[in-house]
């Protein structure tokens, strides 16, 4: 497959991105490095994968995603705000039904923070716009409502559901994120784990009909928009759905 071309301000805008996040890399050269090892490792193409993606619903990461990530099936949408699987049991399981039967599944997963290419957290610069907003959105609202007390205990709305889930998630570790150095930076730390831990919970309760089930979940880090967006991979595995065997091979995206 032929590497996509990487624009020179995102290449310039990857040492401020891993100041914060050291082995972020640019969401395309991501997706080039994941497709050759699916094939080097399983002996799949993209046509034999089908992919479920459980990030955030921002705009900016549709317009981010990896173009040639579209020569795999799907992707189906397990997530929303914040990146977490709303979709649930009953979305993974539809989506599990849908995979080739000689083939796997990829689930990518994890929260969202903007880093504007001057260094600032929670910040980015949106086509259109000649002044940074906040990203991730929802997160920062949230982290709002946590410093001022604002979050009241198992208070969940149907008109606001997945706002207040987030809250919750916040609220359950306020100690944690309020004596970190950067708040908005724990707080997506706090995400990520626990997106990763439901997104665990949902995979024991499907069944797969193909032969491995790949999970690529980490931090999605977008910057100004001729920065392009990018991403620190924190977990990578393959699990064989006969053997149940799990492999972790995150050392294959970190090294």
């Amino acid at each position: 497959m032929k590497p996509v071309h990487i624009s020179n301000k995102s290449i310039h805008t990857l040492p401020v991105i891993q100041k914060h996040y050291p082995h972020a890399m640019n969401l395309d050269v991501l997706t080039d490095k994941l497709f050759e090892i699916y094939e080097s490792e399983l002996g799949m193409h993209p046509k034999q994968i089908i992919h479920a993606d459980s990030i955030c619903s921002d705009d900016v990461n549709n317009i981010e995603y990896p173009k040639h990530a579209r020569l795999m099936l799907g992707p189906f949408n397990l997530g929303g705000l914040c990146g977490f699987p709303f979709a649930g049991v009953t979305g993974i399981g539809a989506f599990a039904h849908h995979v080739p039967e000689d083939g796997a599944v990829l689930i990518y997963y994890g929260p969202h923070i903007g880093l504007s290419k001057n260094g600032e957290l929670g910040q980015i610069l949106r086509v259109g716009q000649h002044k940074h907003t906040s990203c991730c959105g929802a997160a920062i609202v949230a982290l709002q409502k946590l410093m001022e007390g604002n979050i009241i205990e198992n208070e969940i709305t149907e008109l606001d559901y997945q706002q207040n889930i987030i809250e919750q998630i916040l609220l359950k570790n306020e100690k944690r994120i309020k004596s970190s150095h950067n708040h908005l930076f724990e707080a997506t730390e706090v995400l990520f784990e626990a997106i990763e831990n439901r997104i665990n919970e949902l995979i024991t309760k499907t069944d797969y009909p193909c032969e491995y089930i790949i999970q690529v979940g980490g931090i999605i880090i977008n910057s100004d928009f001729d920065a392009g967006s990018f991403f620190e991979c924190r977990t990578f595995k393959i699990k064989e759905t006969k053997s149940n065997y799990f492999k972790n091979i995150i050392h294959l995206i970190n090294n």
